[in-house]
């Protein structure tokens, strides 16, 4: 079984077990969180498909830890002008592990 849900602004393909990266959520590591922006959830042959929402659609997770993501660097340049600028930044993220999936 699995389900696609949207958090942060993106959306994730995810099954029981899995564990994945989202944008940063507001909970403590261990703590337990459910979803319930469920997109679509998949059985084998069966396919619900929410429109938008699966309609009593969760996902149930754990949070695993928090961390920032590799600096990447971003470069603003305009040749013959005398113009570089620099900048880097690092994603906060928070690590989660899905537990169960359960569809209306």
């Amino acid at each position: 079984m699995y389900a696609v849900i949207a958090t942060g602004g993106k959306q994730y393909r995810v099954a029981a077990g899995d564990s994945l990266r989202v944008e940063r959520l507001d909970e403590e590591e261990g703590a337990e969180i459910e979803f319930d922006r469920v997109l679509l959830v998949g059985d084998g042959d069966q396919i619900t498909v929410g429109r938008p929402y699966v309609e009593s659609g969760k996902v149930a997770a754990t949070v695993k830890s928090h961390g920032r993501s590799r600096k990447i660097k971003v470069v603003k340049f305009k040749r013959r002008k005398n113009y570089l600028r620099r900048h880097g930044h690092r994603q906060h993220f928070t690590e989660i592990e899905i537990k169960s999936i359960t569809a209306g």
